[in-house]
């Protein structure tokens, strides 16, 4: 049943003399004749609105819309409002990130179906400009790509990199220097240009850009109206609100950080259309689009894949358990969602937020709420980690704002000790400064000045902690030396002993 953000609103009403009975009697019966209606009117499961709320308060979510999926019958729910203030509707369109690779998974499987590519073609093949400095690319095969075992890692092809590509063609070229992080087939890592290969394939095979195949082929022949895609993750779109940040339950909308999307999670869509498409997975929707064999090798984990399917993921319904579901999750810097169905019993869920946070776990949840089975406690560990990040950055402001305040006192101190010990008194605040400088580090796993720009809008408290940690404590260094530098010039010259015939 549709549920939206507002909740109604009861005024209080004056009833003329009645006698109590009377009063009784007309309660219960509107109570039955409402139970009836609701009954008849809504789905017999209508309780995932409780779950989503919970969902909300826990990771300060502004805008929620969600899915049940159950044979025929569908349970939409709406909460919150989008980038523009507008509540959220299941029209509201809403970036989906990497849920988008299934997408571009299918585009491949379409191609495949009209005997243009195969998935154990060598990419080399089907795609003759795809070069890398590793003679082991020209075993990558198409499945590959798919299945995130091609031995590409972040490791030896940086995808943060600032300014970042603009097309598939672009980031293809950019791989003609890079290696391999391991033998084709031999280990499973996830990296979107697996992905962004794969929409170049679709390019040249098909003669279309990539965006304009997916809405001839797929959004058009399945009604999804409301979905396109772009190549950058931050491209604008018609219609396309804005994202959030949400910082300890404060959402302050902004824009989406940029990166290369094309193909690994440039989609964007709305809640009606990706029922749809969870529909044409589950055989429901569009079936002569592709052939049964081919839509079941998209949900079946491949060879050394770790669980990963083409474009899916083989998943648990709760921590600890035997994977039973097939789903995919989508997370940028202002938008996450994920999507997933149990392929036993036909319930599939749906969710899209316009901010952080793990909607995994609210999909499975209302799953398993339909299923019947346990559901997983919502909590945010985000919470903890930002008031410490915030509390750190604090007490660090304090100390180095009273440590520039009394840089002139310092000084004069350090000039009137007998062993002024300047570079050991001055360590603490160098430390200070290399420590905001290198603590994204751990995060990335290599120090790079463009993770800074990353770290900026995953984890703005930390990125705010570091500037200030490299800010003010340069400015206390530089003002102790200056300070400790002008008492020298202002101390008064040794006077010279009078000698005995003066």
């Amino acid at each position: 049943m549709p549920a939206g953000d507002a909740r109604p609103r009861f005024d209080a009403v004056y009833f003329p003399r009645l006698h109590f009975p009377y009063v009784t009697a007309v309660i219960v019966l509107g109570g039955v004749l409402a139970a009836v209606l609701l009954g008849w009117a809504a789905p017999a499961h209508a309780t995932g609105g409780r779950l989503v709320d919970d969902y909300r308060s826990v990771y300060g979510t502004p805008g929620v819309a969600a899915a049940v999926i159950d044979g025929s019958a569908v349970e939409t729910i709406t909460r919150g409002r989008d980038g523009d203030g507008n509540a959220v509707t299941a029209r509201t369109r809403f970036r989906i990130g990497s849920m988008s690779k299934s997408m571009t998974a299918t585009a491949i499987m379409l191609l495949a179906d009209r005997g243009r590519v195969s998935l154990d073609d060598p990419v080399v093949k089907v795609l003759p400009d795809f070069r890398m400095a590793d003679p082991r690319f020209t075993r990558i095969t198409v499945r590959q790509l798919l299945s995130h075992t091609s031995g590409l890692s972040n490791d030896t092809n940086n995808e943060y990199v600032f300014p970042p590509p603009r097309s598939a063609r672009e980031i293809v070229a950019r791989l003609a220097d890079k290696t391999l992080a391991a033998d084709p087939g031999t280990r499973s890592e996830y990296h979107n240009t697996n992905y962004s290969i794969a929409a170049r394939i679709v390019e040249v095979v098909s003669g279309k850009p990539f965006g304009a195949f997916l809405r001839a082929e797929l959004f058009t022949p399945l009604g999804m109206t409301g979905t396109d895609s772009t190549l950058g993750c931050s491209d604008g779109a018609e219609g396309l609100p804005a994202g959030y940040e949400v910082v300890l339950g404060v959402a302050v909308a902004a824009p989406e950080m940029p990166g290369m999307c094309v193909g690994n999670g440039g989609v964007i869509s709305t809640l009606d259309d990706m029922v749809r498409w969870v529909r044409f997975n589950q055989g429901g929707l569009g079936s002569g689009l592709l052939s049964a064999d081919s839509l079941a090798e998209l949900h079946t984990a491949q060879p050394k894949a770790g669980g990963y399917a083409l474009g899916w993921r083989a998943r648990p319904i709760a921590a600890g358990a035997e994977p039973s579901v097939i789903g995919h999750g989508g997370t940028l810097a202002t938008w996450t969602g994920d999507m997933l169905f149990s392929p036993a019993t036909g319930v599939a869920a749906l969710v899209l937020t316009n901010s952080v946070g793990d909607p995994g776990l609210l999909s499975a949840n209302l799953l398993a709420e339909r299923i019947k089975a346990p559901a997983t406690p919502m909590t945010n560990p985000l919470t903890m980690v930002n008031a410490i990040l915030l509390g750190l950055t604090v007490v660090m402001t304090a100390l180095l704002v009273t440590a520039i305040v009394r840089a002139r006192r310092w000084a004069a101190r350090r000039r009137a000790a007998r062993r002024p010990m300047l570079v050991l008194r001055l360590a603490p605040l160098a430390l200070v400064i290399v420590v905001g400088a290198v603590l994204p580090t751990p995060i990335w796993g290599a120090f790079d000045l463009q993770y800074w720009i990353v770290t900026a809008w995953l984890l703005p408290l930390l990125a705010l902690l570091c500037l200030t940690s490299c800010v003010l404590g340069a400015v206390a260094l530089g003002r102790r030396l200056w300070c400790f530098r002008r008492a020298g010039q202002a101390a008064p010259a040794p006077v010279r002993p009078a000698m005995a015939d003066d």
